[in-house]
């Protein structure tokens, strides 16, 4: 087989727009993440309890 010639140019358009490789998520990333995800959910559910607990009067405010 021959190998073609490629220009400095050509292989440093090459180089920028090669994909980067994807990085895979520790074991312990996904940890904090689903960490993260629910305490943010247990969040949401506090205050939408907290607004439901408040009397009529203080909700117009």
């Amino acid at each position: 087989m021959r190998q073609q010639f490629r220009s400095p140019a050509a292989k440093a358009a090459n180089n920028y727009f090669k994909q980067p490789p994807e990085k895979v998520a520790t074991d312990y990333e996904k940890a904090q993440q689903a960490f993260h995800a629910n305490r943010e959910r247990l969040k949401a559910e506090r205050l939408a309890r907290e607004v439901e607990q408040r009397s009529p009067r203080d909700r117009r405010a």
